[in-house]
């Protein structure tokens, strides 16, 4: 018997020792696949916030420089009409540098005693003092030869406008800049001068420096010869080229970097610098013709410091773990500790459960009012899960004037369908940010979802696309409830039911239209509402949510906060103390613009002919002229309007196909609207997002470097396609 005994002990001793041991394989294995996906995830979070700081950036330049060259375009043909009155041209060079904070300088370089008068070189200049005056004077001499500055030699020699190379200007502006340059052209179209603006160095380091993501990460500006245009060392700014920079880094890497930023290739590498230490290296072209690169580069040692840190702390909890682990093995051999570990397993189930539950709440907007700067939407939400985690979802926002938004349910409970949720939501975001039709949102959803369903779990989902400027609602229904409308009465919104989401690959999800008027309120909901239960296992029903509606609209508070509010209410009272055995979901949308008084209205119909801008333009200026608008609004509104309508007569009409563009301008109290339609192919501008600099601008398609103009000159665009008809409606607020 003690034999057996000394048996048992030692098989219960080494079964204790195997199990510690496979614990600690099992722990440190975990921990290291962890470890592996949160160093994935911050690498992943440092690329997009590096991609974010340079496609910000870049946009803050490219503003400037478009700004600059918009500048220098409108006042170029002034200044070809004033050639013969030479003393007005010092007052237009003024203008432009007065109304252009980012301009330092502005002059005209002019071709070889093209004014007699005043000699061989004459180079009006004007630029802002430090007291911030604007100095107008001749700097053109022979110690000043202009006609050799790259600005004019390459400006003349290509007879196209030119973003010079970065240089030290030591006659006008007197410090290092950048200079736009635009030929200037006499009556009989032949080049008279070179008129080029001015932006300083000084300013571009300073955006360019601004803020780093990081306390030891840095960011440079790199002109198309290679120059250190900005840089945290001041030292090397315009005084060595990005190779000189980093001759002395050993790892090859940098070489393929170095010639991917000079030919504009947008990418990443990682780099083993001078120190022998890793650095992260973004980089990317500065959209437009000034051939700049930004690269953000940023320290492995920063971006991991905090991990390597909490790994460490990690692993010393790995080890205590395992010495808690071995104390309890042993506890529980003895027959002790049993119940207490059964408890602690309870509390961290639970303590997980609650962070899930926080997460996924957090995916949800939850921010009420959510757009209080608008007048035509109002939104409420709510969602309250039955259990810890739930499958419910909404979601909404607003691109390009349209009010994106969905509601669903996923089959099931917990969390797997808290995981589906998370899936469906993320999906519905990144499928509806490149398309348009609810339709095809869901059929792109359905998809994907098919395809990794091994659950067989589904999804029933109702996405809805409302154009705020004409509260036309594009709806497709995916399996889910039929919205309840409520404005000019209660009605069910008809619906095409589908199948849900997820279950059956290959459905064409069809698309449904409705015109929400004003006031309207656009009540969706999940079933765990109408099929909520009371101790009777009676369901609360559509009928009851149909009164509870009622009552609120023959009160005038069918605001989507009252009903949420009435409707949760409501059906609190009618379960009482019945457990809820679903979640209950509602998202409320009121359709709330205004129809305001029309200070003026005019119209202009143009055949599909380039030759009628000229009529486009006169139209314009009598449209800004009753806006009471300056000259500079006038001018902007000018070139949104024709970029605008020359898109359409080139794409909305095949070649050699007559048609016509209307254009209707439209006026309230609060804003100017040009409404451009046409009766061509079915195109929408505002879908292109990058366009390719390198084509001609007569090879460029719609929505490149032009919509980015009209965007950035206007204060909102939308497209509809109503009626066989191309309708795109430009804005422009008063204040």
């Amino acid at each position: 018997m003690n034999k057996f005994n000394r048996w048992r002990k030692s098989l219960q001793t080494k079964s204790t020792l195997a199990i510690i041991i496979i614990a600690g394989i099992l722990i440190e294995l975990t921990s290291a696949v962890q470890y592996w996906y949160a160093q994935k995830g911050i690498r992943e979070a440092v690329q997009n916030r590096a991609e974010s700081e340079l496609r910000v950036k870049g946009l803050e330049i490219q503003k400037i420089m478009t700004a600059m060259e918009t500048a220098a375009h409108n006042m170029s043909w002034l200044m070809e009409q004033q050639l013969n009155s030479p003393d007005s041209i010092k007052g237009l060079l003024r203008h432009i540098v007065e109304n252009n904070p980012t301009i330092v300088g502005c002059g005209i370089g002019f071709e070889p005693n093209f004014y007699p008068q005043f000699g061989h070189w004459y180079e009006p200049y004007a630029s802002r003092l430090e007291n911030g005056n604007i100095e107008v004077r001749q700097i053109g001499s022979e110690h000043h030869k202009y006609h050799e500055a790259e600005w004019y030699a390459k400006t003349i020699a290509t007879d196209k406008d030119y973003w010079s190379e970065p240089y030290f200007d030591d006659a006008g502006a007197l410090e290092t800049l950048c200079s736009y340059a635009v030929p200037i052209r006499d009556s009989k179209r032949r080049i008279a001068g070179v008129l080029c603006v001015d932006v300083s160095l000084e300013w571009l380091s300073s955006i360019i420096n601004a803020n780093p993501i990081y306390p030891s990460s840095y960011n440079l500006l790199i002109s198309r010869s290679g120059q250190l245009m900005a840089c945290p060392v001041e030292s090397l700014v315009m005084k060595a080229s990005i190779q000189e920079a980093t001759s002395r880094v050993e790892d090859t890497t940098v070489n393929r970097v170095n010639r991917d930023i000079m030919s504009g290739i947008r990418g990443k590498a990682t780099i083993i610098n001078e120190k022998g230490e890793k650095d992260y290296v973004f980089y990317a072209p500065v959209e437009g013709e000034t051939g700049w690169s930004m690269a953000v580069v940023c320290s492995d040692r920063e971006i991991f410091y905090g991990l390597r840190q909490v790994g460490f702390n990690l692993f010393l909890l790995m080890l205590a773990g395992l010495g808690l682990l071995a104390y309890i093995m042993f506890r529980t051999i003895r027959g002790f500790k049993t119940l207490q570990a059964v408890n602690a397993e309870k509390e961290r189930i639970g303590s997980e459960l609650h962070i899930a539950s926080a997460i996924q709440m957090g995916m949800l907007p939850k921010i009420f009012p959510p757009y209080p700067e608008r007048d035509d939407v109002d939104i409420y939400a709510s969602l309250v899960p039955a259990k810890e985690v739930g499958g419910d979802l909404y979601d909404f926002y607003i691109r390009d004037e349209k009010l994106f938004f969905c509601i669903g349910d996923v089959s099931g409970k917990g969390v797997p369908a808290s995981l589906v949720m998370a899936v469906t939501r993320s999906l519905f975001r990144t499928v509806s940010a490149h398309e348009a039709s609810p339709s095809r949102i869901l059929t792109i959803m359905n998809e994907s979802m098919s395809d990794m369903n091994e659950s067989n779990m589904f999804v029933t989902l109702f996405v809805g696309v409302l154009d705020l400027p004409t509260g036309r609602l594009h709806y497709s229904n995916a399996g889910h409830e039929a919205p309840l409308l409520i404005g000019q009465g209660i009605g069910l919104l008809p619906i095409e039911s589908n199948v849900p989401v997820g279950i059956m690959p290959g459905w064409k999800f069809t698309d449904q239209e409705a015109l929400i008027k004003p006031q309207t309120c656009i009540f969706t909901y999940t079933d765990g509402l109408t099929e909520a239960e009371n101790l009777e296992h009676q369901q609360f029903g559509k009928q009851r949510m149909s009164d509870v509606a009622q009552e609120l609209l023959a009160e005038n508070q069918h605001k989507p906060s009252s009903l949420l509010d009435s409707m949760t209410k409501a059906v609190h009272e009618f379960v009482g103390e019945a457990e809820p055995s679903d979640d209950l979901t509602m998202l409320a949308i009121q359709y709330t613009k205004q129809i305001l008084d029309t200070r003026f209205r005019r119209e202009l119909t143009l055949s599909n002919d380039v030759q009628q801008v000229p009529r486009l333009a006169e139209f314009v200026d009598e449209v800004c002229e009753l806006a009471e608008f300056d000259m500079s609004t006038t001018m902007q509104m000018n070139l949104a309007i024709e970029e605008a309508v020359v898109n359409v007569m080139n794409y909305a009409y095949p070649a050699g196909t007559k048609g016509d563009v209307h254009i209707e301008a439209q006026a309230n109290d609060v804003r100017l609207k040009f409404v451009i339609s046409d009766s061509g192919t079915p195109f929408d501008p505002t879908a292109k997002e990058q366009v390719d600099t390198t084509l001609s601008a007569e090879e460029r398609p719609i929505g490149g470097l032009g919509i980015h103009l009209v965007r950035q000159l206007m204060d909102s665009i939308n497209y509809e396609r109503i009626d066989g008809k191309n309708i795109l409606t430009l804005r422009k607020n008063f204040n």
